[in-house]
Parts: C-alpha cells; structure tokens; sequence
C-alpha cells in the first residue's frame, strides 16, 4: 500500500455539494475551490464539518418555499 502525499483542494459545485479535487490540476467546470487545502484526511474531515446538509441546494430551497407558502 502506497502513501498518498498529494495535496487536495476541497471544492463545491452551484448545489453546494462538496469534494476533493487534486490541487495541481484544473478544477472541472461546474466547481469552484472553497479555499480549503491539504491531504487527503484533512480535506474530508474539513467536508465533514462543513457540510452538515448533503441535501442539493435546490432542493432545500424548494423545500423552504413550500413551508412558506403554508403559512
């Protein structure tokens, strides 16, 4: 098993999905880097604390529309 010393980016995409993204290399399009760097660990304990609502965005706006309309 190889050790895996690359340092990663932590990016999120317009539904604020996030991921990691290999720092030397062009994000794709649709993401956008949070700001956030480091290996591999640090990068997915970093979404893990962020990112407490893995719903899409569209879908929680949907669902707070909905919830006003009710009131």
């Amino acid at each position: 098993m190889s050790s895996d010393d690359r340092t990663y980016e932590v990016v999120r995409n317009h539904e604020e999905q996030y991921s990691i993204w290999l720092a030397d290399r062009d994000v794709p399009a649709g993401w956008d880097t949070t700001g956030f760097q480091g290996d591999k660990d640090a990068c997915l304990e970093h979404i893990a604390q962020v990112w407490t609502d893995l719903r899409p965005l569209s879908l929680r706006n949907r669902l707070r529309s909905e919830q006003g309309e009710g009131v």
